[in-house]
């Protein structure tokens, strides 16, 4: 019989440090997708993503810039549920500006 690898036989002599290595190794996947389904999820049922008809050039990378705008300046005001927030800021749009910390121009400029 071929005697083992190197590395098989270092990994062999030290089961602490596979348990290690297998506990450690999923964590940046793990960490991936809470990030890919907080924001993703959130453009795919509040901003309905999946089904918009924006297809051509860069309209499509700019609508997602847009939404992940929209996404971060709710969470920087604290809000947690988006869709209501999006309702709610949808009907004016000195609510959107409130929120991005952005006053309106005056009505009349001297």
């Amino acid at each position: 019989m071929p005697a083992a690898p190197r590395c098989c036989q270092a990994l062999g002599t030290a089961p602490a440090l596979l348990e290690r290595v297998n506990e450690t190794r999923g964590s940046p996947v793990r960490g991936h997708w809470t990030i890919e389904n907080r924001l993703h999820w959130v453009r795919d049922v509040v901003f309905l993503e999946d089904k918009s008809m924006v297809r051509t050039g860069n309209a499509p990378r700019l609508m997602a810039s847009l939404r992940n705008l929209a996404i971060s300046l709710y969470r920087i005001a604290r809000i947690d549920n988006i869709a209501k927030a999006t309702r709610h800021t949808a009907r004016s749009a000195h609510r959107a500006l409130k929120i991005a910390r952005i006053r309106p121009l005056p009505a009349t400029l001297n």
